[in-house]
């Protein structure tokens, strides 16, 4: 029976990707193979509680969730596992999504999860794990995320989606670095390139100015 390490479960409102403001069940898996410079889970890298996969779902479906978004860390980290429960809960018509860090491979993830992948930029110091050929199992529904810290990520980010052609694969947003970057500059920078993305600054840091995503 698969087993799941998980730093937390908690119910709130996503603060990011296609399905920002939607009443949200995280489950954030321990765990994850890279550093990035603006990590704001660092404390899901360990620790965490073992879970049986059969005593999770029953946990999951207690709190009748509107939607699902399995999180780390990085849950592909925990792949086999992380992978039976998502499609378990697609089996039960829970609508689900996956963040992943696209370090590593998606192409056995469940067609019916909504895939949220992450392309690192340079300033991210994690951009030599980017595993390009993951592009290839991404669909319309499916999300590609740019966090954008500096000038240089965002000219880097702008030459993935034409090298890529990404806008024409998948939908694609650009997350300013909290902290990092103005917001208002990347918009400007957006608007004046008309780039096919869209800009999104993430609801819970200024809801709750909260960097873990509660």
């Amino acid at each position: 029976m698969s087993r799941l390490r998980i730093s937390e479960i908690f119910y709130s409102l996503q603060g990011e990707s296609s399905t920002i403001g939607k009443p949200t069940l995280f489950v954030r898996l321990t765990g994850c193979p890279l550093r990035c410079s603006w990590c704001d889970t660092e404390y899901a890298f360990s620790g965490g509680e073992y879970w049986e996969l059969d005593e999770l779902v029953k946990k999951i479906e207690g709190y009748q969730p509107q939607h699902i978004c399995i999180t780390g860390g990085e849950p592909l980290a925990q792949k086999k596992a992380c992978e039976a429960l998502m499609k378990t809960l697609c089996d039960k018509n829970y609508a689900v999504s996956l963040e992943t860090s696209g370090s590593i491979d998606v192409s056995q993830v469940d067609k019916r999860v909504v895939k949220v992948m992450d392309l690192k930029a340079p300033d991210s110091g994690e951009m030599s794990r980017n595993r390009y050929e993951n592009i290839q199992y991404l669909n319309e529904t499916d999300e590609v995320k740019f966090v954008i810290k500096s000038r240089k990520d965002y000219d880097w980010a702008k030459m993935q989606i034409q090298h890529y052609q990404l806008a024409t694969i998948t939908n694609v947003i650009f997350s300013p670095c909290f902290g990092d970057i103005d917001e208002r500059q990347l918009a400007e920078w957006i608007i004046t390139d008309n780039l096919p993305v869209r800009f999104q600054i993430q609801l819970h840091k200024v809801l709750w100015n909260d960097a873990a995503g509660h």
